[in-house]
């Protein structure tokens, strides 16, 4: 209907495609309905496709019950996975969702994936410090190029992300080119 209050007000196709967040062949589509049956035209013929299983009160409950934290839920972990929100919508909801649904409904949730900075407990930043300062000058000085020609095809051992991918001899297997 916003877009038929705009056809009247006189904006353009493409104005109203920019405001709505819509193609310009949908406005154009939009329009033509508009000048040949005026608002009536543009009523749609309502929602495409199943209605969903959580509506906006049950989403709110389930963002909720998720921000209380997995521990809350009596899991090991403050790690959330698909399948462990799963268990917390059918919890507080009772319906069950695939993990695509999950993710979706997460993405409305504005939700999204996180990594855990995994470090190993046992790291010694003190020893790293050490062996970067009297070690690794050696193991980058024995890594010069021309130490390097023994191994014909070799890109080198450390490749940067601009040049990454084979790092080897080439015609090892024979699934190489």
């Amino acid at each position: 209907m916003t877009a038929g209050r705009w056809f009247e007000q006189g904006l353009r196709q493409a104005e109203v495609a920019r405001r709505l967040g819509v193609s310009r062949p949908t406005a154009s589509r939009w329009y033509a309905a508009w000048r040949s049956q005026g608002r009536q035209g543009l009523r749609g013929a309502g929602r495409a496709g199943r209605t969903p299983r959580l509506d906006a009160i049950a989403r709110q409950r389930v963002a909720a019950a998720l921000l209380k934290g997995a521990r809350a839920w009596g899991l090991a972990t403050e790690l959330w996975t698909l399948q462990r929100v799963a268990e917390v919508i059918w919890k507080t909801c009772r319906v069950r969702h695939s993990p695509a649904q999950v993710w979706r409904i997460l993405g409305q949730l504005g939700w999204s994936r996180q990594r855990p900075a995994r470090q190993a407990k046992e790291r010694d930043e003190k020893a790293i410090a050490h062996w970067v300062r009297s070690r690794w000058p050696q193991v980058k000085k024995g890594l010069a190029p021309e130490r390097l020609a023994g191994f014909p095809g070799r890109i080198g051992l450390f490749a940067t992300p601009a040049h990454s991918g084979h790092v080897g001899a080439t015609g090892l297997y024979t699934s190489d080119p």
